[in-house]
């Protein structure tokens, strides 16, 4: 159960950390975002990072968590690249 509360944030933080970005931000909506919302998408992917970094190292410790820690982001940022890459080949098909 502990994995799922360190990937669920690590997932939502890589996506709106993605979706922060000019490029893929007209890639999903079709048109950049503002400014200010650009910046919120970027301070609430840090904070989920942040969020899913403590759930580690409380549920597993410094040792064990911090690796853990790593293997959830990087699991979590293939899972938002791939959702990425499959979101851009279904609109090149159309």
């Amino acid at each position: 159960m502990t994995h799922f509360f360190i990937l669920l944030p690590s997932i939502a933080a890589f996506a709106a950390l993605a979706l922060a970005m000019e490029r893929h931000q007209e890639e999903v909506f079709g048109r950049p975002l503002a400014l200010r919302t650009s910046r919120w998408l970027r301070v609430l992917g840090w904070a989920l990072l942040l969020l899913a970094l403590r759930v580690a190292v409380t549920a597993q410790g410094w040792g064990i968590g911090l690796v853990s820690m790593a293997g959830h982001c990087s699991l979590g940022a293939a899972l938002v690249l791939g959702a990425l890459v499959m979101h851009g080949r279904r609109n090149l098909r159309r």
